[in-house]
């Protein structure tokens, strides 16, 4: 008894759970909650979005400037290198060039110069390079330098210039340099030179940075070659290979890679990047910045303003549950008398709660409606009986489907399928189809009919419950056209000695009755078909057979006898052709074979064997053996056979001629080949 009572208690709780999560009040509020979180949500993050996209946008132009400025103070630093380079060419003349001891000391008394540079170097016109100062150390490493094309460009145009990097012969090291011409009097005596170190950050000293907030500062060439980078080895790489530059480089590279000293920004999916080009130079400064950085603050203010917004939704949400099951309390004692309305136990027009507004008039609906229903009761009670009788006398299978399943079935489909009447209502309909496709196929031809108000009809094979399969005619028409659900009426009718009648009459129209060879009108269309698709390389034959003696059989022995013989000379003609070849009778006692694809020597060796059977015939008749012989002849399709008729007078006259040499022989047309009995 306590186990029974825990199963019971149980299964109320969970009763009442299901209950309470499918309850109207519940749903309303949830939909009251859903539409506040939407309008919040959507408010919120619209003015958040508009935040962030400001933000974003004033640190883009910030960074910019920025980045405008760091390629100004570039520009002032190789000016100031160049200038460097000016001064001290001015106060080197050709006879210190000349003279490597002075030279020495004239590079050496330049601290300032030293200070600049990494190395010194002086290249005569030539381009051997005729002095280097290194680290404090001098040497003449006489390297020629004309391959250099900082070196030739600025010996064949006489005008200062910043090469690109390169790896220094020297020191293995990436490297940059500085040119000068020597020209005094219009005539050139060298070029003064000095180059930066790019791993010793030489180019940018302090500006490039990749501080704590995140911000990256890179130099590069025309080329996205790194001239300068906060990570030494990054240098001589390309910004290609930067994930935090590599979408915005490719951007900057569809765009014609401009170099604006006014500054550009470029796309990235989590930075802010910008580009701004260093006057005076073949070089860009790089500034990115991560996105996330930039909108932190947006996502830690996120967080709090949630926990805001799930506590306030929370507390509305018991306020509009409260408020709603006090407004919907009669609906739910609508719903326990509803729930009576059909059962007959219960007065329809008592027992029915008293409100006001939508569920009062709801209320006198579902009391009208149980009245209603009463009377509709006894009406359909009544037709229901008429149906009855109707579908058990008539002498044709009925079925009501609706959506592909049977719902009235009469007493003759049932003894049609060999299924009780259970075994098919509320069952698919598909189930009386032996093949799925002739299924598919029927809903195919019905559809378009019925959608036009038209009634279908059609024939189509149906499986009995045993598996056998009989031919039925099914008709059928929709309730109503325009509203499929309402259903559909079917008629069917066994139509087995039907079909058996007229197959056998289509199979008469061309077939000879006694031997069931094709007669002269399919002989006929075969051949046209074979003509008709003929084509120079392939070849077919026609043989025209003419027994021999069978006229003496016939006036002995009688036409029975003549019949049982004809038979008998038909089974060996069919026994020795091909699938592919048609035999026919064309007459009381000719023949005729169609043999498509067909050389001359396969169809003389079909003939022979022909002639052969046929003379092996003997038919025992009272007592008395009958003998045939056959006389064949055989036309060859040619490419220049102009008709049927033409083709088929060749094999006559090839028959005719046997006959006339005496008979029981096969010879094609041309007369070359027969042979003799």
């Amino acid at each position: 008894m306590p186990l029974h009572l825990t199963l019971r208690q149980r299964h109320d709780a969970i009763s009442r759970v299901r209950n309470f999560t499918r309850s109207l009040k519940l749903r309303l509020t949830l939909g009251v909650v859903a539409v506040l979180v939407v309008g919040t949500g959507a408010v919120a993050g619209l003015l958040v979005w508009h935040a962030e996209r400001d933000t974003v946008a004033a640190q883009r132009h910030r960074q910019m400037s920025e980045t405008v400025r760091t390629a100004q103070v570039l520009a002032r630093r190789a000016i100031d290198l160049q200038r460097a380079l000016q001064v001290a060419a001015a106060k080197l003349d050709p006879a210190t060039v000349g003279d490597r001891t002075r030279l020495a000391a004239f590079i050496g008394a330049l601290p300032v110069l030293n200070s600049m540079f990494a190395s010194i170097h002086v290249v005569l016109p030539s381009g051997r390079m005729e002095f280097l100062q290194q680290d404090g150390v001098v040497s003449f490493p006489g390297l020629d330098l004309l391959d250099r094309p900082h070196i030739r460009m600025t010996l064949q145009e006489r005008r200062p210039l910043i090469s690109s990097a390169f790896t220094s012969r020297l020191t293995g090291e990436p490297t940059i340099v500085f040119t000068y011409p020597l020209i005094r009097d219009g005539a050139l005596y060298g070029v003064l030179s000095g180059s930066l170190r790019l791993s010793d950050r030489d180019l940018l000293a302090d500006l490039v940075i990749d501080d704590a907030s995140g911000s990256l500062l890179v130099v590069t060439d025309l080329d996205g070659l790194i001239l300068a980078h906060p990570t030494p080895g990054d240098v001589s790489t390309p910004v290609a290979r930067q994930p935090r530059l590599d979408e915005a480089f490719a951007a900057w590279v569809a765009a014609g890679s401009p170099a604006e000293p006014a500054g550009l920004s470029l796309p990235h999916r989590d930075q802010i990047v910008s580009l701004s080009g260093v006057p005076g130079t073949d070089w860009v400064v790089w500034r990115a910045l991560p996105t996330a950085e930039v909108l932190a603050p947006f996502a830690a203010g996120r967080k709090g303003a949630m926990r805001l917004v799930i506590g306030w939704l929370a507390a509305t949400s018991l306020v509009v549950f409260g408020l709603l099951a006090w407004l919907l309390r009669p609906l739910a004692l609508l719903s326990v008398r509803a729930q009576h309305l059909f059962d007959g136990q219960h007065d329809p027009q008592e027992g029915w709660p008293r409100a006001r507004g939508e569920i009062g008039h709801l209320a006198q609906v579902l009391r009208h409606v149980g009245s209603e229903r009463a009377h509709l009761e006894v009406f359909n009670s009544q037709v229901l009986r008429k149906l009855s009788s109707v579908m058990s006398a008539a002498p044709i299978g009925i079925a009501f489907t609706r959506d592909a399943h049977f719902e009235l079935v009469s007493a003759e489909l049932c003894r049609m399928l060999g299924r009780a009447e259970s075994e098919l209502l509320g069952h698919p309909i598909e189930m009386i189809y032996p093949d799925r496709a002739d299924y598919l196929a029927t809903l195919e031809h019905m559809e378009p009919l019925f959608r036009d108000g038209r009634p279908y009809e059609g024939e189509w094979s149906l499986q009995r419950a045993d598996g056998s399969v009989f031919p039925a005619q099914l008709r059928g028409r929709a309730v109503d056209g325009m509203a499929r659900e309402f259903g559909i009426i079917w008629t069917v009718s066994d139509v087995t000695t039907h079909v058996a009648s007229r197959e056998l009459l289509e199979w008469s129209a061309t077939h000879d009755v006694l031997t069931g060879l094709a007669n002269r009108k399919l002989l006929e269309h075969r051949l046209g078909e074979v003509f008709a698709a003929r084509v120079d390389r392939a070849t077919s034959a026609v043989v025209v057979i003419d027994l021999d003696h069978f006229k003496v059989i016939n006036d002995r022995a009688g036409h029975a006898a003549g019949d049982t013989v004809l038979k008998a000379v038909a089974n060996a003609m069919t026994s020795k052709v091909r699938a592919s070849d048609l035999v026919a009778r064309t007459g009381g006692d000719e023949f005729a074979l169609v043999l498509p694809g067909c050389s001359l020597e396969v169809a003389m060796r079909i003939s022979d064997e022909i002639l052969a059977a046929v003379r092996a015939i003997g038919v025992t008749w009272k007592g008395e053996t009958l003998r045939v012989g056959a006389s064949i002849g055989v036309a060859m399709l040619e490419p220049g056979t102009t008709s049927v008729d033409a083709w088929v007078a060749q094999a006559d006259t090839s028959c005719y001629e046997v006959k006339r040499a005496g008979r029981d022989a096969v010879l094609a047309s041309g007369g070359a080949n027969l042979l003799p009995a």
